[in-house]
């Protein structure tokens, strides 16, 4: 999810905005949910089809499963 808003991003314990993760994944210093990389690509790729509600270019679950396996290593969660 991009994090073009505040109001997108994490929050930390202390209540200040935490810009490494989404308001889904991050919330009150803690990840919502623990899940594998592999499980969050799974859970995301259900959303597919709102996503493409709003977007001129579509794309199949497949090609969104591939581009996160692509994104998702560099993500701080999930970086070696």
């Amino acid at each position: 999810m991009p994090l073009t808003k505040n109001e997108d991003c994490g929050k930390n314990a202390d209540g200040s905005i935490n810009y490494d993760y989404c308001q889904y994944c991050f919330k009150d210093g803690h990840f919502t949910q623990e899940m594998t990389m592999d499980q969050m690509i799974k859970h995301c790729a259900q959303f597919v089809d709102e996503l493409n509600k709003n977007s001129e270019q579509k794309i199949t679950r497949e090609e969104f499963i591939q581009r996160m396996y692509g994104f998702f290593p560099m993500l701080k969660r999930w970086r070696k």
